[in-house]
């Protein structure tokens, strides 16, 4: 189930960007927030992790030339060790929550907060969700409503 969600992503992602010229925050990240969805904190953490990458980088780029795959590239490395550094310390314990509140993936945050840095912030983060519950929608079409179990 889990790459079906991702492969729809894909297709669904390819598809606004293709129509309208925007990204879902990156060509996968549709599909892991799909899968997602049902743990709002989860997302809220990946989401608070993604917004602080993009101040670091927006701060960075005051003094130094951050551009293109530069941007990416640190991106991706600081949403990574951010990430690393919640799950291994356990930075979002204290929030209240029947499940433990963690950070989507390894490099989802990191490509979240590129594409909040080349579109910004409304727009990736209207296009993501809507992509996302329109993946989650075709999830659940295709396996009939069954419930998502996550790896």
């Amino acid at each position: 189930m889990f790459e079906v969600a991702i492969g729809l992503g894909v297709l669904v992602s390819l598809f606004f960007l293709e129509t309208f010229g925007t990204t879902a925050g990156g060509i996968v990240v549709a599909g892991y927030i799909a899968m997602f969805l049902h743990q709002p904190w989860t997302i809220l953490g990946s989401l608070a992790i993604s917004f602080a990458v993009y101040l670091i980088v927006k701060l960075l780029g005051k003094v130094m030339f951050i551009y293109g795959r530069r941007r990416m590239v640190i991106s991706i490395l600081l949403g990574f060790i951010f990430g690393w550094l919640v799950r291994t310390y356990g930075l979002y314990t204290s929030i209240p929550a029947d499940y433990s509140v963690n950070v989507i993936g390894y490099i989802i945050p990191g490509l979240i907060a590129n594409s909040m840095a080349k579109q910004g912030i409304t727009r990736t983060v209207t296009v993501m969700f809507l992509a996302a519950v329109i993946v989650r929608l075709m999830v659940n079409i295709i396996f009939r409503g069954e419930l998502i179990s996550i790896l």
